[in-house]
């Protein structure tokens, strides 16, 4: 599942996301979701999240 869509992340779900460094080689980093920083329902790029290791990126999947 994507993440681009906010109902379909929640607070304690492992995800794939993808750091702001990383955004041009793509490299994805695994996680449990602490918070969900981004407010609006949808966003192409992915939902932005904080992970509970303190890492912010957006979702790219859902595990």
């Amino acid at each position: 599942m994507n993440g681009q869509n906010r109902a379909n992340i929640s607070i304690g779900a492992k995800v794939n996301i993808v750091l702001k460094e990383n955004q041009r080689n793509r490299k994805l980093t695994s996680g449990v979701v602490k918070t969900i920083l981004t407010n609006s329902s949808f966003h192409p790029h992915g939902i932005k999240v904080k992970l509970e290791d303190g890492q912010v990126g957006r979702v790219k999947e859902i595990l």
